[in-house]
């Protein structure tokens, strides 16, 4: 598993929608990637937010990675707007 350092969060993105509110497909080329997130692991430093938290990110921010045939995006703390309760 990754273990980020200091104030870093890795994060998985959530899965984009795939139709509109009028039930419109979207082509898969055409998906803007989400930017709401699930928290997979915290820096030791990291305060705020805790594995499994939902969260907002930043549209530009972190760096993405892929591990074990999974995405996965490390980011800095303050790259997260907000969790979603």
């Amino acid at each position: 598993m990754i273990r980020p350092l200091g104030e870093r969060v890795v994060v998985k993105r959530c899965e984009a929608e795939e139709k509109t509110a009028a039930g419109i497909i979207i082509p898969t080329q055409a998906l803007e990637k989400p930017q709401m997130a699930e928290v997979v692991a915290v820096g030791k430093e990291v305060k705020e937010v805790k594995k499994g938290d939902k969260v907002l990110l930043k549209k530009y921010g972190g760096n993405e990675i892929k591990y074990e045939g999974e995405e996965y995006i490390i980011l800095e703390a303050e790259d997260l707007l907000a969790v979603i309760e």
